[in-house]
């Protein structure tokens, strides 16, 4: 088993097709095919199936391409690492950013790194903190926003900022920012919701068991921007954060307020993997989004958003 061989493998799984793979290789058909060959000979499995849709991954290759794209980006990140410039900071850093916050927090993050530590090659990941956390314990990422978490044994969680939940409807519900919303006034209507098991909507409901009120749930879904687009269309009100939701507010698509009796806050923090080594370019990009996040509630883009006691201390 060789480097040549993992490549093969994960560009094939990527592109669904030897002949597409050699191309990405520049190499020929016959020999991106070889290599696949040997490596399940060596293997003793089978690691793809011809289909209509292409080259599929088998069980056992699933798991070898995930594995193998692993041992891939750590090696990459080991030579950007063992060639540094003199006094310049530079590797590979993955970061995930939480879905709701993506919009406000990924673009200046990219422009400050790029201006300020051009060595540093940015990888960003967007998604929910339960898949968030999941990649961090995999591997797959240096660094991950997450939210409601405390420290564990796989991962330091240091507090950056909270935030009120808001409840969102279409223009016409005429909600407004200066008007909280009662809890359950909100879930009274026609409820669109984060699916069972999705982090958001543990925090839902543990705050209507709280306020001993029941939801009318019409709609569940794991996707923010459905939520957002069937509240539009009048399908019903949801529950979001209020940095998912700011410029949609902004620009009249959505009216929003604030929940209230209870209020109900999610907490954000910075997960880092207790094991192994924190490189410096992953310090810098930590430090980064640290400031960036922090710039945000300053300068009041983060609505209903409160830094944490240490989110600027740790890491100014």
């Amino acid at each position: 088993m060789d480097i040549k061989q993992l490549r093969a493998l994960v560009t094939v799984a990527e592109a669904g097709s030897v002949t597409r793979a050699a191309e990405l290789l520049h190499l020929v058909q016959p020999a991106v095919t070889r290599q696949i060959r040997t490596l399940e000979h060596e293997l003793g499995v089978a690691l793809f199936e011809r289909t209509r849709q292409g080259m599929q991954p088998t069980a056992a290759g699933t798991t070898m391409v995930e594995r193998a794209r692993r041992a891939l980006n750590e090696l990459e990140r080991a030579r950007a690492e063992i060639r540094p410039t003199p006094g310049v900071v530079s590797g590979i850093v993955t970061v995930g950013l939480l879905d709701s916050a993506s919009s406000l927090l990924a673009e200046p993050l990219v422009s400050a790194v790029l201006r300020d530590h051009p060595g540093i090659e940015l990888r960003l990941l967007t998604a929910y903190s339960g898949h968030l956390q999941q990649w961090l314990d995999d591997g797959d990422l240096d660094l991950t926003l997450l939210y409601n978490l405390s420290s564990t044994p796989s991962l330091n969680a240091e507090p950056l900022v909270r935030e009120k939940l808001w409840a969102v409807a279409p223009p016409s519900a005429g909600l407004r920012a200066e008007r909280p919303v009662p809890l359950e006034e909100a879930v009274s209507h026609p409820l669109v919701v984060p699916a069972a098991g999705h982090g958001l909507r543990k925090v839902i409901d543990a705050a209507a068991a709280q306020a001993k009120v029941e939801m009318n749930l019409v709609v569940q879904t794991n996707s923010m921007h459905v939520q957002k687009q069937l509240a539009l269309a009048g399908h019903g009100w949801t529950i979001l954060p209020g940095v998912g939701i700011a410029e949609d507010v902004a620009n009249g698509t959505l009216s929003a307020a604030p929940l209230c009796e209870p209020e109900v806050w999610r907490s954000i923090v910075l997960g880092t993997p207790r094991a192994g080594r924190i490189t410096p370019a992953v310090e810098v990009v930590a430090r980064e989004l640290t400031r960036q996040i922090n710039a945000a509630v300053h300068e009041g883009r983060w609505p209903s958003a409160e830094l944490h006691d240490n989110g600027t201390a740790n890491r100014s």
